[in-house]
């Protein structure tokens, strides 16, 4: 297997790490990452009229081959599907990201669009996840709550998965969005296939303008936590919050056949 493990929170991520060390049982990895932070890029690739991206060979303790691209991960992706990496991947592995895509993040996920940008093109791929605690409404920097992260849980079951979607192949499916709780691995109850829940466990709930000193005209967006949100039953964020392992096929994105007549109305009268 050609594994090609990538993220959003650029190339110096541990858990981008510990995830392409897991992947080296099934293959050859190479690593394509962004070269800074990228989150919530979702599967963007930049103004291309503006960009004049750049790669670099990085250096990632255990991996052969790693790269950094000025650029988001969906962009890592495009290169790599025109073969500026070498032959195409077999397999593309994203994460590990600190932090759950579930919900609606879902939408917005630079892990997940690296993985959707990859199945778009036909290379089948998985989005790595782990639970964060302590964060934002509890007051923890970031940097602290990284600390607490069992990197080495989530790129085992991640590395399971892997292992079956490789034994298994299925070219109807998506890409499989895979959550973790932060929980060493005895401790963790279970896990679901879950539908994509319609709201995080605790969203922002108020965005407002203040006025940012010395600068006439111009703002700062202060944004303030909710309550706490009991999740729908069968989802992704349900799974997360009770401590289980969420798995979610991700479609790509298809048409629906909607009746619009009204549409049809108006644009048959123009035309």
């Amino acid at each position: 297997m050609r594994i090609l493990v990538t993220n959003d929170d650029g190339i110096d991520s541990v858990g981008l790490h510990v995830l392409a060390r897991e992947m080296k049982q099934f293959g050859d990895v190479t690593i394509v990452a962004p070269d800074e932070e990228y989150s919530g890029a979702g599967a963007a690739i930049g103004a291309i009229w503006m960009m004049t991206p750049e790669v670099h060979e990085g250096h990632v303790e255990g991996i052969d081959t790693s790269w950094a691209v000025s650029g988001p991960p969906a962009l890592c992706i495009m290169f790599a599907r025109l073969g500026a990496f070498g032959p195409l991947p077999d397999l593309i592995v994203s994460g590990i990201n600190p932090g759950a895509n579930v919900g609606r993040s879902v939408y917005h996920s630079g892990t997940i669009g690296a993985a959707v940008t990859g199945r778009n093109a036909g290379i089948p791929g998985i989005a790595v996840s782990q639970s964060v605690s302590g964060f934002g409404v509890e007051g923890q920097a970031w940097e602290d709550v990284l600390v607490n992260q069992r990197w080495d849980v989530a790129a085992t079951v991640a590395g399971e998965a892997v292992r079956a979607m490789i034994a298994e192949p299925n070219d109807q499916a998506g890409v499989l969005n895979l959550n973790v709780p932060n929980l060493p691995l005895d401790e963790i109850k279970g896990y679901e296939w879950t539908e994509v829940g319609h709201g995080p466990p605790r969203a922002m709930s108020k965005a407002t303008l203040e006025p940012k000193p010395g600068h006439e005209s111009s703002y700062r967006v202060k944004m303030d936590w909710g309550d706490a949100l009991e999740p729908q039953p069968n989802t992704d964020v349900a799974a997360v919050l009770h401590d289980r392992i969420s798995l979610t096929w991700l479609s790509k994105v298809t048409a629906d056949s909607v009746p619009s007549p009204a549409i049809d109305a108006g644009l048959d009268s123009l035309l």
